[in-house]
């Protein structure tokens, strides 16, 4: 098995697994972001459980941070990897004719990304941590509320706003060639369904950043909640 994982084989194997991961998760946050457009109380439930639920606290997070990084990092050795392997360069291979922009530029759009990642999480989640784990009792049941006007008072900064538009437009780019490569990384390639695969995950790639950037939006403009 640890040979097979140390294979160019067995790692884009894993790479496929870890964006399988990331694809689901991707569904899950965007739904609890949808309740900030319910209103403060339906919103701040909702995290409240997704941040303070023992499966989540034990399991989800440390799983999630293990993938999202493992995802990138490989990512970007796999690139140079591949990089490096070719004897031909790409200026005297027809390049624009073979493949398509973000297929040649996964490793920018996942750079951007992650630098994007980092700050998400700075802003939520290690204040989560710092509320969970340092801040007790009383503080704790008060900041139970606060979920929503984290959320709410971040989208009002233009410039977090405007790099959260560029980084969900790359998400969607980068989710355009990774969901079909995933499926065909795992083995999913069959005349019958492929095509399938393809038409759903190009409607995934735009739903899902399309989902981020509306509710940033509409918190920006002061708009949400809607109901």
């Amino acid at each position: 098995m640890a040979e097979f994982i140390k294979s160019s084989i067995g790692r884009k194997y894993m790479m496929a697994l870890s964006a399988m991961f990331l694809l689901m998760f991707l569904v899950l946050h965007l739904v609890v972001n949808v309740f900030s457009l319910f209103g403060k109380e339906a919103y701040n439930a909702a995290s409240y459980f997704m941040g303070n639920n023992s499966a989540v606290q034990i399991l989800m997070q440390p799983l999630l941070i293990f993938v999202v990084f493992y995802h990138f990092i490989m990512g970007f050795i796999l690139e140079i990897r591949n990089n490096k392997a070719r004897p031909i360069s790409y200026s005297y291979n027809k390049r624009n004719e073979n493949s398509t922009w973000m297929s040649r530029n996964m490793i920018i759009s996942g750079a951007v990304i992650l630098a994007f990642l980092a700050i998400h999480m700075y802003d939520f989640w290690y204040h989560e941590m710092s509320v969970k784990y340092i801040e007790r009792t009383a503080e704790v049941i008060q900041n139970k509320e606060r979920f929503w006007g984290d959320l709410h008072e971040k989208f009002q900064d233009p410039l977090r706003v405007g790099f959260y538009i560029i980084a969900n437009i790359l998400l969607g780019l980068h989710l355009s060639h990774g969901f079909q490569s995933a499926f065909q990384s795992v083995g999913a390639r069959h005349p019958k369904y492929t095509p399938g695969i393809k038409k759903f995950g190009t409607v995934y790639s735009i739903l899902i950043p399309a989902g981020f950037i509306l509710i940033a939006l509409l918190h920006h403009l002061k708009i949400a909640p809607l109901f």
